[in-house]
């Protein structure tokens, strides 16, 4: 008998902690830890299943080395934590940021990929599979370049090459990975990089390309739509918001969505016995 499990995502661009600050270095020790907890507080509050976040510092001098992840992952009931850093800069000023994913559920494999190796700006994305006790559902969790429409594009082609690979990998159907991230870009462009990805991947999966006409940057009055899930045709929405705080430049995105599983027993939801341990 077919089932369904019901699981939700955010994608968000914590901005290096540092809030609505126009530079995380500005910010004291105390002040980026403060908001660090907000976020883990709001991921709490919204059952957050699977938290993918982009500029997730590791150790970097700017913000008084503080393990973002890490520090996420204990104030919250997202026990399951990956980092893929983009950008690696060792020495006394050390710059060593990325994407992060925090989960509830247990992850299997996962795979980082940087699109060129430097000291400032490093761009990339990470992939993991998540076991969520009833299936195996892959996440891409990307940051684009801001500066350069040229460099998306040969970004997304990268992307593009390492998803035809995990789809030649992939034994049996299987459900397509969902995308998600900071595009630096809108889908109305032809000519840039969101859209030549949805395009691409509406030619070989009915995909769903959400918020729909709705602004994530620059909060707190955000004018263009740049942060993004791409739902596989397997998935189906069940609501979509996108959150009205003020914890970055960005504001998060917010899916909802059931996915079909085939299992004679339902799987347990880990929201309905595992207490947050958050403040």
């Amino acid at each position: 008998m077919a089932q369904s499990q019901s699981i939700r995502l955010l994608t968000f661009n914590i901005a290096h902690g540092r809030g609505l600050s126009p530079y995380q270095g500005l910010r004291s020790f105390a002040q980026l830890q403060q908001n660090l907890i907000r976020i883990a507080r709001f991921l709490d509050r919204q059952h957050i299943d699977i938290a993918a976040l982009q500029e997730v510092d590791e150790d970097s001098h700017w913000n008084r080395r503080i393990n973002m992840l890490e520090t996420l992952r204990d104030q919250t009931a997202l026990n399951h934590a990956v980092m893929g850093l983009t950008n690696q800069r060792p020495g006394p000023r050390p710059l060593n940021y990325g994407n992060g994913l925090l989960s509830r559920y247990p992850v299997r494999n996962w795979n980082s990929q940087r699109f060129h190796a430097c000291s400032l700006g490093g761009k990339g994305f990470l992939f993991a599979e998540v076991e969520t006790g009833a299936l195996s559902l892959g996440v891409v969790n990307l940051h684009l370049d801001f500066r350069s429409r040229k460099r998306r594009i040969l970004q997304v082609d990268q992307l593009i090459e390492f998803l035809e690979q995990v789809s030649n990998e992939q034994a049996g159907p299987g459900i397509p990975p969902l995308i998600c991230g900071d595009f630096n870009a809108g889908v109305r462009r032809s000519s840039d990089a969101l859209r030549k990805l949805f395009d691409y991947l509406t030619q070989n999966a009915n995909y769903q390309l959400l918020p729909v006409n709705q602004r994530t940057f620059p909060s707190p009055l955000p004018s263009r739509g740049i942060d993004f899930v791409l739902l596989p045709p397997t998935c189906h929405v069940i609501r979509c918001d996108v959150a009205s705080v003020y914890l970055s430049d960005h504001r998060p995105v917010l899916v909802e969505f059931r996915v079909p599983v085939t299992s004679a027993a339902n799987p347990p939801d880990p929201r309905a016995c595992a207490a947050p341990n958050g403040p």
